[in-house]
């Protein structure tokens, strides 16, 4: 089946939703994440045993984290995109949505591998990703970059990601401190080269060939009345983002040195992947919002993803874990970092530490 999803993947709660908002199975007056919150709160709420998501800048990792459930980013290429509704054509990825990380396992065996239909699918062999978990860490270095422990991250959320690392430590993994120098330019960089990217990809949108038609008397008029008819506001806000972005005279001020400082925080990671063999940190700042709570202002709800964006950019790949509660028994994540087609590093440590504890357990009283 469907679920739902902020309007083209755009967003971090579903209040962007064509239809209507998803609500989170923990409380129903708090948003489930986005973009792909359906999926997650289905999930959650036990309506299925597993789902799929796209994350473009976080869009399954936050809203797992928000929905106490696990969710997977792959490497850029490790699975097929084809069918999917492009937003940022070298950001998207699809991954799995699940109450495990063997359900993960499992989902990633079946949808991983080349696929001549998409022609950024990785020809690389697919391993059996389920022979990978194993309920011990020793041997494994896992990296705590100093960036993502920041001023502005929920108390209660640092509190329980700090003691999911202190378990990785006592299931035997070393733990060493890393640097990922531009982190703070991440989220910028992010928001120029994915909505620069929609801009392209939502061009497609005239009505005539894709979309909505207003069915008006005139083409010109038709294009203008399709798009102010048939994008809702966030999506039109990042159309303009993008199209300002790629326009003569701000291109080279904006999208190039985005382009460049895009390569620079990828060179830091591949540097600190020379050191570890996967990395940790908060999957969010805070437990899930109120609807309502940050519609006003679009920089506070992007600022939701600035723990997530990073590994869309780089291409490499993450995982999503419960790891706790805070005092309204809101779900809390941490994420496991890899470097490219490193699954079954970060496979190997979320499973260790799920066997470990009993968060994947606990499910929202419905």
């Amino acid at each position: 089946g469907k679920t739902n999803t902020d309007e083209f993947a755009m967003g971090s709660s579903t209040e962007n939703s064509g239809y209507v908002p998803t609500r989170n199975p923990w409380d129903r007056e708090r948003v489930p994440g986005g973009s792909s919150g359906g999926s997650a709160a289905a999930v959650a709420a036990s309506a299925a045993l597993g789902a799929l998501g796209t994350d473009t800048g976080g869009s399954v990792r936050q809203p797992a984290a928000f929905c106490g459930i696990v969710g997977m980013k792959p490497s850029y290429g490790r699975v097929s995109r084809y069918g999917l509704l492009a937003y940022g054509s070298s950001l998207d990825q699809v991954g799995p949505l699940t109450h495990t990380v063997e359900d993960a396992a499992l989902l990633l065996n079946v949808i991983a591998g080349r696929d001549p239909m998409d022609s950024t699918s990785l020809d690389a062999p697919v391993p059996d990703y389920t022979k990978a978990l194993v309920p011990d860490l020793k041997g494994v270095r896992v990296g705590m970059p100093a960036e993502y422990f920041i001023d502005g991250i929920q108390p209660e959320v640092e509190a329980a990601v700090r003691k999911a690392i202190g378990q990785l430590e006592a299931l035997g993994a070393k733990i060493v401190p890393v640097s990922l120098p531009n982190s703070d330019k991440a989220l910028p960089v992010y928001y120029l080269v994915a909505t620069a990217e929609a801009s392209a990809n939502l061009a497609r949108y005239d009505g005539i060939r894709f979309g909505h038609s207003a069915g008006a008397d005139s083409m010109l008029e038709n294009f203008r009345q399709t798009r102010e008819q048939g994008f809702g506001p966030e999506v039109k806000r990042r159309i303009m983002l993008g199209t300002y972005a790629l326009s003569a005279g701000y291109y080279d001020a904006y999208y190039l040195k985005a382009q460049q400082v895009r390569t620079l925080l990828k060179r830091a990671w591949e540097s600190a992947f020379a050191q570890v063999d996967v990395m940790v940190g908060p999957t969010t700042p805070t437990t899930p919002f109120r609807f309502g709570e940050k519609m006003d202002d679009p920089l506070e709800m992007y600022l939701a993803d600035i723990f997530t964006v990073s590994l869309n950019l780089v291409g490499m790949c993450g995982i999503s874990v419960p790891c706790g509660q805070d005092s309204n028994g809101l779900p809390i994540g941490f994420q496991i970092f890899g470097p490219s087609l490193g699954e079954e590093a970060i496979l190997r440590t979320a499973y260790a530490y799920e066997q470990s504890t009993s968060w994947h357990k606990q499910k929202p009283a419905l």
